[in-house]
């Protein structure tokens, strides 16, 4: 069991590190909204794999795996919202850092942002679905196992969100300069878009089918 756990942190931790949607999302939170918000975007990247973790867990997840219908369903709902986030971005890229509402209310519109990122994103389920069973041992508890190595993911992913927090930091003032904002909120939109299409035109893994 010692070594399975090994293998899996590893393998984790490679995709954890590996650039995408998360770590952009974090770092331009962090850079653009500061750092109270970068954690709340953070919490809610961890709260979307929970889901998939407990879809996967509960047996929702091998739908997923094994309908077309399901898995296009959940991709284009994904895309039309990282497109819907990236255009807003594009198009009304912000003068100046808001400080006039409540933190509160930011934390709670950046959790859910995060969240919603993970939770609409297919690949992440069907990562979970191929992958997270091949480091349950036989004879093991399928749930508590899932729940696990689910966990395991999140508490790298957190990790890995306040090293590139506190790394993002320094750069704050200079990000938030207009010009800085401007760019950084297109960059971001342009990115989120990228994304979406990206998204649409994917093919259902083989190994989900």
């Amino acid at each position: 069991m010692l070594d399975t756990l090994i293998a899996y942190t590893v393998a984790a931790m490679l995709l954890t590190i590996t650039p995408g949607l998360d770590t952009a999302l974090v770092i331009r939170t962090a850079t653009v909204e500061g750092k109270r918000q970068a954690f709340s975007a953070a919490a809610g990247i961890g709260a979307g794999c929970l889901l998939w973790g407990a879809a996967v867990a509960f047996g929702l997840g091998a739908l997923v795996a094994v309908s077309e219908l399901a898995y296009n369903l959940l991709k284009y709902c994904g895309a039309a919202y990282l497109c819907w986030l990236g255009f807003q971005m594009l198009r009304h890229p912000r003068q100046q850092f808001k400080t006039d509402l409540p933190p509160q209310t930011k934390d709670s519109n950046w959790f859910i942002k995060g969240m919603l990122g993970n939770a609409l994103n297919p690949k992440v389920g069907i990562f979970y679905v191929s992958f997270l069973p091949q480091f349950i041992p036989q004879g093991q508890a399928i749930i508590a196992w899932t729940f696990g190595l689910v966990g395991i993911h999140v508490m790298l992913g957190a990790l890995w969100a306040i090293t590139l927090i506190k790394a993002t930091q320094p750069l704050s003032n200079l990000l938030r300069r207009p010009h800085f904002l401007r760019w950084m909120d297109r960059a971001t939109g342009g990115l989120f878009v990228t994304f979406a299409t990206l998204l649409v035109f994917s093919n259902q893994p083989a190994t989900a089918r």
